[in-house]
């Protein structure tokens, strides 16, 4: 459908092909990343050294994606879509490139943290600017298909990750960049055709830099507690007052400028405030228990990294039709609610479901309750950020997006943080009341070699050699990491249980735009004149001039 301001077409059909395109080939390199990185991470650290230093190329993406996030969304609404996402895509692509020249660990780190300032706009800035073209009524088509990004991602990501890393690990970050190149390609065409109006503003750069601090701190904290740190530990305690102090500084700085990064009026709005809501809990329901999926496959079922990555995919198959089926539902419908609902009690399913997980259950039962947890993430993912857009202006759309994609993020890093303390903690007390039994029944040169592998303290993380362990002492670990499964499932569907609440408390809204038979459900958000990025009046004649030119070029390409 072509998108349209005062019955004038935006973007003709092809050339929404064409941003979309682009827009997701930008996603899907920070989706990937995410997931390509880790499975190749051991052979990196085996070649450039550092291992004191391993988390650490992980921690480094991490804070610098959600850090950056909400500072993207601002600078998208002050200074236009197209010069903001050109420099989040550019940066990702010398972040890779210079990764995969890394020589040393630290080179490595620093190379990831540049990547993940780059990776922080792509995601957000991809729903901000596909809501700049489409109304909310038509959006969920679009947006489901970003949903499908992720699922892709999540297969592909391992999958990619254990070839290269048999093969050359540096093709890793290099693969990054012909994509990037094509997505910059694209959209650097497109782009100019999208309106945007050009206002006074002065930056609030102390809030940004309250708001970056704050993360940091608060990121650092959950990312090294209970790992590198007790939870109790001075650091970790300095750290998370750090994070509260900064967080009310930054309230307080954003309560007082004309032009707050994140305007604190938005949160006046019910549904506004009660999507992110959701999304936080949901994030951490959705990143603190998936992970540990694969974690099973592995310990249990005795697949490799990038088998267990292969063997999520009916969870991904499940995200990626739903995701895409509800778009479509949403937009013939005309309104959000009932989809984050229904997803949410779906999710609390297939959580409960998981609690049946035993070592001796079949492959064939973990994929139908993945397939459940699948479904329910579909339902849920684009539905709330929808919800989100459809509730603001124009004039905070850029903001209003990038704090649904952060609170998601930011409550994933929560989740990971909480139910990884809870699985640390049933799994020591199962370990200690199975494991001496279990290394009594061995020979003698057997238990020698179990304690020179770890004895009582062997890591779930290294699989492998849980797996080479002897029968009675692999059995007493399996038997012990499921139990403390089912009390990490218990957990989140519990959480999820809120999510429930929150997204039934959610307004019933319409979404703005004309439906599949043209009925309209309110004012266009892309209704007013508005003059091009930069400054430069966007007249009839220059858009007619520029639509002419992208349409022979789009042919072209397409």
């Amino acid at each position: 459908m072509t998108a349209q301001t005062h019955g004038s077409p935006v973007l003709q059909a092809r050339q929404l092909r064409l941003l979309m395109f682009g827009l997701m080939t930008g996603m899907l390199l920070a989706a990937l990343d995410q997931t390509i990185v880790g499975t190749a991470l051991p052979t990196i650290v085996g070649e450039l050294g550092g291992i004191d230093h391993y988390s650490w190329v992980v921690t480094a993406y991490l804070l610098a994606s959600t850090a950056s996030t909400p500072l993207y969304g601002k600078m998208a609404d002050l200074y236009g879509r197209r010069p903001v996402f050109l420099f989040s895509i550019g940066t990702f692509l010398l972040g890779s490139l210079l990764a995969g020249l890394s020589q040393d660990m630290t080179q490595l780190i620093v190379t990831r943290g540049v990547q993940g300032i780059g990776a922080g706009g792509l995601m957000t800035l991809a729903f901000t600017i596909i809501s700049d073209v489409v109304s909310p009524r038509e959006r969920g088509r679009y947006q489901g298909l970003f949903g499908a990004v992720f699922g892709v991602s999540s297969v592909a990501g391992p999958l990619v990750g254990g070839y290269f890393a048999e093969t050359n690990w540096r093709w890793i970050f290099y693969l990054n960049v012909p994509l990037a190149l094509l997505a910059i390609v694209v959209c650097y065409h497109v782009l100019r055709l999208i309106p945007f109006e050009r206002r006074e503003h002065t930056v609030d750069w102390l809030g940004a830099g309250l708001l970056v601090a704050g993360v940091s701190a608060l990121l650092l904290a959950l990312s090294w507690g209970g790992n590198s740190y007790a939870w109790g530990s001075p650091t970790i305690i300095a750290l998370f007052v750090a994070g509260a102090v900064l967080g009310v500084a930054f309230v307080l700085q954003e309560a007082r400028v004309t032009e707050p990064i994140l305007p604190l009026g938005l949160f006046r709005s019910a549904t506004f405030a009660l999507a992110n809501s959701a999304g936080f809990v949901l994030g951490l329901v959705m990143f603190g228990s998936i992970i540990f999926i694969p974690l099973y496959l592995q310990i249990v079922k005795g697949a490799s990294p990038t088998r267990s990555g292969l063997l999520m995919l009916p969870m991904m198959a499940g995200i990626i039709v739903t995701s895409i089926v509800t778009g479509r539902a949403m937009s013939r419908i005309g309104r959000y609610k009932w989809f984050p609902v229904a997803g949410s009690v779906v999710l609390v399913v297939g959580m409960l479901l998981f609690t049946r997980l035993q070592v001796d259950s079949s492959l064939w039962a973990a994929f139908g309750y993945m397939v459940v947890i699948g479904v329910g993430l579909g339902l849920c993912m684009q539905s709330l950020i929808l919800g989100v857009q459809n509730a603001v202006d124009v004039r905070n759309l850029g903001a209003a997006t990038s704090s649904a994609t952060f609170f998601r993020s930011l409550g994933g890093s929560f989740g990971v943080a909480i139910l990884g303390a809870v699985l640390s903690t049933r799994l020591a007390s199962g370990l200690a009341d199975r494991l001496p039994g279990a290394i009594a029944q061995l020979p003698a040169e057997q238990q020698a070699a179990v304690a020179a592998s770890g004895g009582t303290n062997i890591s779930i993380n290294d699989p492998a050699t849980i797996l080479a362990l002897p029968g009675p002492v692999r059995a007493a670990i399996q038997a012990s990491f499921v139990e403390s499964l089912h009390l990490v499932f218990l957990t989140t569907g519990l959480i999820a249980l809120v999510a429930v609440l929150v997204t039934l408390a959610l307004p019933n809204d319409q979404l703005r735009g004309a439906g599949p038979q043209g009925a309209t459900g309110g004012a266009d958000p892309l209704g007013g004149k508005a003059p091009a990025p930069g400054g430069k009046p966007l007249t009839k004649e220059s858009k007619d001039e520029a639509a002419a030119d992208l349409n022979a070029k789009s042919q072209t390409m397409l």
